[in-house]
């Protein structure tokens, strides 16, 4: 599937990269990078959320928009009223890379979210040291240790970490690893197909006080409205801003949706 050729391709990454850069050379830096913004807060504030990301294409729909300027991107995002930002750094799949993260982060006052794979804590403390605000940890990714030292070890460095499920399985070593922050992948990772009833069907069984983001195939007005049925804090929107002519107004559209209920029996 391809989540595991992602991670086999960050294994490698991940080696070449210490070669370049000793865990110790990225923990100096992290110490020198600019304060964290609150990222949990940001989607704790009255009203639905839109995290809004940036990245240049990906696996599911290829090329999205190869020439955009990250941070012209991110600004555009600010201003139609996003919350947060979310930047692809992964190169080989998304077309990302660590200075699309720093250029947003010092365009935009808003939190960044670096989304990437994250497989060892090199790359917590990497994105400490770039500046990144909150990180996504994939519990298929992670075996149960790694995800809650990981998690632990963000708190540590002042971030948030997004733990990310798909399944019930998933979501129950979330809540034993001490997720605060849970986003829901609507996308199958083996499939890559999208059913926004994931997160309609995983909702019932977060406690509250948890911070609850709804990711991938939120498009539309109507999808908004549906996945905000059930009671979400945020969406984590991608693709469909990324492809838009013009991104701000995408943002607003889909901002002015979830103040209005969704239509009884709504659902696909």
């Amino acid at each position: 599937m391809i989540l595991d050729d992602i991670v086999a391709n960050k294994r490698l990454e991940l080696a070449a990269r210490r070669k370049e850069r000793s865990l110790g050379d990225v923990r100096a830096a992290a110490e020198h990078a600019p304060a964290p913004r609150n990222f949990a807060a940001a989607l704790r504030a009255s009203g639905l959320s839109i995290i809004a990301e940036v990245k240049r294409r990906s696996p599911a729909k290829g090329a999205l928009k190869l020439n955009v300027v990250p941070a012209d991107q991110a600004a555009l995002y600010e201003g139609a009223g996003a919350r947060a930002i979310s930047v692809l750094t992964d190169e080989r799949y998304f077309g990302g890379r660590n200075e699309d993260l720093v250029t947003v982060r010092e365009r935009v006052g808003l939190p960044v979210l670096r989304k990437d794979f994250t497989i060892d804590e090199y790359h917590v403390w990497e994105a400490r040291s770039i500046g990144a605000d909150a990180v996504l940890l994939i519990v298929g990714a992670l075996d149960q240790g790694q995800l809650t030292a990981f998690r632990q070890l963000a708190g540590e460095l002042g971030m948030a970490a997004l733990v990310e499920v798909h399944t019930d399985q998933e979501l129950d070593r979330a809540l034993q690893a001490g997720a605060a922050l849970l986003g829901v992948n609507n996308r199958d990772l083996t499939t890559m197909t999208v059913d926004l009833r994931t997160t309609l069907r995983l909702r019932p069984r977060v406690p509250d006080g948890i911070t609850f983001i709804s990711e991938s195939g939120i498009a539309a007005p109507d999808d908004v409205r549906m996945v905000s049925s059930c009671g979400i804090d945020a969406i984590l929107v991608g693709e469909a801003l990324m492809s838009a002519g013009d991104p701000a107004e995408a943002v607003r559209r889909l901002l002015d949706a979830s103040a209005v209920p969704a239509p009884s029996g709504s659902g696909r």
